[in-house]
């Protein structure tokens, strides 16, 4: 790993993504010493989310960043996709209820347009696909995709988390994503799952 690797950019500007991040990074030997930087950090404009898988929009915004800061980036897109409404919301999932929503109101929307779909037809994907990209110009980024089964509750559950996390069930400890502990959370949500690949990826000696 090149010295300049040791400060990174994580590229999103959504500080519970930027919490659980810098967590994740803070407790593994490889990135522990890493002086890692949220992008709000710095005075620029988000990426446009032109893309329409997610790791397109990865890509998108961890180049953004690193043409920015002139520093390595790690950028996450993740969603949640829904079998019942055909993947939905997708990419889409941070502005389902429109562009400046609330995270109260995507949740809203998911439930109304579930109203008449059984607790049997409920299933649903956590997506997350991580990106690091050495600089600007980098032509081969490191791309992990994590995913994380579970079900859509009637009603929320839990006050941690943030997201979809109050209204996504999770069998295996009889709880909604809210009401996870940390640990738990980190071990397995789909972030945890694609950071884990990631830090791999890294230790291996990109």
């Amino acid at each position: 790993m090149n010295r300049k690797a040791k400060e990174i950019v994580l590229a999103t500007g959504n500080l519970g993504k930027v919490k659980e991040l810098q967590a994740m990074l803070a407790q593994h030997p490889t990135t522990a010493s890493w002086q890692v930087h949220p992008q709000s950090k710095w005075d620029f404009a988000e990426a446009e989310e032109t893309g329409l898988a997610f790791v397109e929009n990865a890509i998108i915004k961890a180049r953004h960043a690193c043409q920015h800061t002139g520093l390595p980036a790690i950028a996450d897109d993740s969603g949640l996709a829904v079998d019942a409404l055909d993947g939905e919301p997708g990419v889409f999932s941070a502005r389902y209820a429109g562009v400046g929503c609330s995270d109260q109101d995507n949740i809203n929307k998911l439930l109304n347009e579930l109203s008449d779909v059984s607790s049997q037809q409920r299933q649903a994907t956590f997506h997350c696909v991580l990106v690091y990209l050495a600089h600007a110009a980098d032509p081969t980024p490191l791309i992990c995709h994590g995913q994380w089964r579970g079900e859509i509750l009637n009603a929320p559950q839990g006050d941690g988390g943030f997201g979809y996390d109050p209204v996504f069930w999770v069998a295996d400890k009889q709880c909604s994503a809210a009401q996870l502990s940390r640990d738990d959370k980190q071990a397995l949500s789909h972030r945890g799952k694609a950071l884990t690949q990631l830090l791999t990826q890294l230790t291996a000696g990109y």
